[in-house]
Order: C-alpha cells, then sequence, then structure tokens
C-alpha cells in the first residue's frame, strides 16, 4: 500500500487533508483527480494522522492508519473553559499520602493518556519506568540521601547547604522529604541524542500529572531526586534506564491524605505585550 489512499465515493475534493498536512505532502485533488501524495512523500510524512482524522467524510486512509480504527470524539464529555480554568488552578502538589496503593489498572491508564501528549515531528520517543512498590520508591530515597550526604562540605552557597544538611538530618529522624512516602513513581525518560527530547518528555509528564489530578490522585515532581538521577552512580544503577538514556523528570503519585478547600494566590502574570 502506498503513502495513502482516498475512498472515491467518500471523497468531495474538500482538500481540507492537503491544507491541513504539517509537512505537505499531499497534493490537492483537481475537478479530474484526487489528492495524492508528492514524489516521495513516505519520507517526510510524520504519521501524525491529521490528514485522518480531520477528513470530514472519512475518506482518508494512511498506510498505518485506518480511520476506523481511530476513536470518534464525543464532544459532549469534553470540558468548557471555565471546568478546565478550575481544574488547572485547583490543581496541588501533594506530599501527604493516604496508606493507598493506585491499581495498576488506573497507572496503565495514566500512561495510555500520556502518550497522545504533542512530541516534535509526531517522534513519540517517550519512554517510562514505574515503580510501583513502595519499598522501592523508599530506596530511591534514601540513595538521594546518600547523595545529599555525599555532597557535604562541598556546596559553596551557605542556604542550599543548610537545607541539604536539614533534609539528611529528617531522613535520619524517620521522615522522607525526597520522595514523601508515595507509594508510587513514573519516571520519564528517552534517547538523550534526540532533538526535542526533554520537552517531549516534560510536557508528557505534564498530561500525566493533570489527567491523573482529574482521577482524584495526587502528585509531585520529585525535584531532589531530578537533580541526582543523572549524576549519582548508585542512583543511576538503581533506575536501570536504557543505555544512552536520560533521566528527564518523575512524579510521586499516590491517593492525598488531605484535601484542599481554597485556591492560593499567585504573583501577578509576568508578561511583555509586543
Amino acid at each position: 500500500m502506498k503513502l495513502f489512499k482516498i475512498n472515491e465515493t467518500k471523497c468531495t475534493r474538500c482538500n481540507i487533508c492537503a491544507k491541513e498536512c504539517p509537512t505537505q505532502v499531499i497534493e490537492a485533488a483537481s475537478k479530474d483527480n484526487l489528492p495524492s501524495p508528492i514524489c516521495d512523500a513516505d519520507k517526510s510524512c510524520i504519521d501524525c494522522g491529521h490528514c485522518v482524522v480531520v477528513c470530514p467524510t472519512g475518506a482518508f486512509e494512511l498506510a498505518t492508519m485506518d480511520p476506523a480504527d481511530c476513536a470518534v470524539i464525543q464532544k459532549e464529555l469534553l470540558p468548557g473553559d471555565a471546568n478546565v480554568g478550575e481544574m488547572l488552578k485547583s490543581r496541588r502538589s501533594v506530599r501527604r499520602f493516604a496508606d493507598k496503593p493506585v491499581s495498576h489498572e488506573i497507572l496503565a491508564d495514566l500512561l495510555d493518556v500520556s502518550t497522545y501528549s504533542p512530541t516534535g515531528s509526531n517522534k513519540q520517543q517517550v519512554h517510562w519506568t514505574v515503580f510501583e512498590k513502595s519499598k522501592e520508591v523508599k530506596n530511591l530515597s534514601s540513595l538521594v540521601i546518600d547523595w545529599i550526604k555525599s555532597l557535604a562540605g562541598k556546596i559553596p552557597d551557605e542556604a542550599t547547604a543548610k537545607r541539604m544538611g536539614q533534609i539528611a538530618s529528617s531522613w535520619d529522624n524517620g521522615r522522607d522529604s525526597i520522595l514523601h512516602g508515595a507509594p508510587h513513581l513514573i519516571v520519564v525518560h528517552g534517547q538523550a541524542d534526540l532533538p526535542s527530547i526533554m520537552a517531549d518528555c516534560i510536557i508528557s509528564l505534564t498530561y500525566m500529572e493533570l489527567y491523573a489530578f482529574s482521577k482524584g490522585l495526587g502528585t509531585c515532581w520529585a525535584g531532589y531526586l531530578n537533580a541526582a538521577a543523572n549524576a549519582y552512580g548508585p542512583l543511576v544503577d538503581a533506575l536501570n534506564l536504557p543505555e544512552g538514556h536520560k533521566f528527564f523528570g518523575a512524579i510521586m503519585i499516590g491517593y492525598p491524605k488531605y484535601s484542599y478547600n481554597l485556591i492560593p494566590k499567585r504573583k501577578s502574570c509576568n508578561v511583555q505585550w509586543h
């Protein structure tokens, strides 16, 4: 099968497929011809599927994507702007988790929805590692603590050094200020030398975090883990990422122990208008 085919009886020659194509590999239809691929179109096509899903009659089929396999958008389920705005302002970083694990099925659902996040040139080269067991999450916290202790006397900034010392002391006194006793941790990573991979990973993780909030889950970005993940050998080994991959972020995840009732104030937006 060539790059795509057109159902002649369904095609109205509206040329929306050609107008929508981000890489312009579709030759617009004429009175006598259907839309057709340009020369070497398969080398430039990014397989985004816009041509398939924008066709108003379902006439367009990519070699890799049959319109019959694409879910119909249920527009009645889409939230209005007020709902989305309220959700985004209500999301909090959760650092106190209930003693209740998140099911494997829900974690898998979070990953599935995250695959729909935008990626550079639709490469979809974001990878995930999920630490489902709380004891494994706690072990990662302990390794970050080891890294912090290894920096003792080496941090030039006095405030940072003091903060790191407090975190290590808290750990020794039974409090986890690294991953906060989260039952699960989800790590995002990818091939380090790929263009846009850092942005792709962070956007995908953000998709996941927001979807998790909509399902009643609590999340928090693992900042201290992020600082140590690509620098501290024992932690690198424990994360066990594929060869050539780089850690780009992680979120703790679980059911929140407490609920929030107000939206805290924020600074005014820093913006320049031109």
